[in-house]
């Protein structure tokens, strides 16, 4: 059986060690890694596996991968403290902020409209590719510039990569930093968490590379090619390659290019599970928290073609996801099959951290049987 290192101190989650091992010997995964906090503690830090295909060089305690869109999760901490601190209101315009974005009538858009995918501008039209992406306030200009394509307020179409830019852009016309200078000095900073939004090259040496998923499934000769789905697919078009290289990494992509293991990520979570303070420093208020569990959608989303319920933010427990209790719950995942649950009622924080990429979008059956455990068992 594969080895899995670090600690279990909370005997009720013990068989996760036992999950990992088994996926690794199974391949399933190749690496990766799973924490639990509860009361900001953490109960499980585990880690096991390789960091590359060829099984060569064990993952090890400080390893850090790519974790696509979990790094939303970091991005609405930043959003969330920034409300916290009454210079930024969910539900004025986005142009109170930043004036160029009302341009082609998105004048009513709200920043709640960003947070819960439902601003009418989930990805950048064509053409454009992952290197203009690199330039933030260009590429954060040209999605001021369009029209929405679908009446912004209305239904979700998931923000898979311009959410990061959107919200980046308003933080950034708030405060003055950068969202991954702001997430450095405010939240990664203070609680000494290895997370980044933009990785700097010094830390590139324990980074393992994401393994690319199997061909998708989806037919995209079936989607409609005026549709979000399709015009979010192509803007720009996505390679899980694209996270090998050094650029996409030192890049700030508040959306999909975090880079952390389960450990931080769980850390970094437990502020919001935690009632908004962990280590003696209060990031929010209970009342900030709260406003996590204003719902802003709940539908099939255009561009996921799933139901899905989302917050401000952090999708939410519905009939479509029975694994999570219907609880003040907020979660999300990342491509190929990261995941980090947020239980605020049991403070509690689940994540699961790998580097083989399964051909889900959000989380997989993995991560699930891994949560599984966790909630049955507190």
């Amino acid at each position: 059986m594969a080895e899995i290192h670090g600690t279990v101190t909370d005997e009720r989650f013990a068989q996760l060690g036992e999950l990992l091992a088994a996926s690794i010997d199974a391949e399933t995964d190749l690496g990766g890694s799973v924490a639990v906090t509860i009361d900001g503690e953490l109960v499980v830090d585990i880690w096991g596996g390789y960091v590359d295909p060829e099984r060569t060089t064990p993952w090890a305690e400080d390893t850090i991968t790519n974790v696509w869109s979990t790094t939303k999760t970091m991005s609405f901490l930043c959003m969330l403290m920034l409300a916290d601190r009454g210079q930024l209101d969910f539900y004025e315009p986005v142009s109170t902020y930043w004036p160029e974005f009302a341009a082609n009538g998105k004048e009513s858009v709200e920043v709640r409209h960003l947070m819960g995918h439902t601003s009418g501008v989930p990805a950048w039209d064509t053409p454009v590719d992952i290197a203009d992406l690199y330039d933030f306030e260009a590429a954060a200009a040209r999605l001021a510039g369009q029209a929405p394509w679908i009446e912004p307020g209305t239904t979700s179409s998931y923000h898979a990569v311009s959410q990061g830019h959107l919200l980046g852009e308003v933080l950034r016309r708030i405060d003055g930093r950068t969202m991954g200078t702001f997430f450095a000095e405010e939240i990664a900073g203070p609680l000494g968490a290895d997370f980044f939004i933009g990785t700097p090259e010094s830390e590139f040496g324990r980074i393992t590379n994401v393994i690319p998923p199997p061909p998708s499934p989806i037919d995209i000769t079936t989607i409609d090619p005026e549709g979000c789905r399709m015009k979010t697919i192509l803007g720009p078009r996505m390679g899980a390659e694209v996270a090998w290289t050094p650029e996409w990494r030192t890049a700030e992509i508040p959306a999909a290019n975090g880079h952390g293991n389960a450990r931080s990520v769980a850390r970094i979570q437990a502020i919001v599970a935690n009632g908004g303070t962990l280590d003696g420093i209060t990031f929010l208020s209970p009342e900030t928290i709260e406003v996590i569990f204003d719902e802003q959608a709940n539908g099939t989303d255009e561009f996921l073609d799933e139901l899905v319920r989302f917050g401000m933010g952090y999708a939410l427990p519905s009939a479509a996801f029975p694994l999570l209790p219907d609880r003040r719950i907020g979660y999300w995942g990342g491509w190929g099959g990261s995941s980090i649950v947020v239980d605020v009622d049991r403070r509690m924080t689940f994540a699961y951290m790998m580097n083989r990429m399964d051909d889900a979008l959000l989380g997989d059956e993995r991560g699930d049987r891994l949560a599984a455990v966790v909630f049955d068992n507190l």
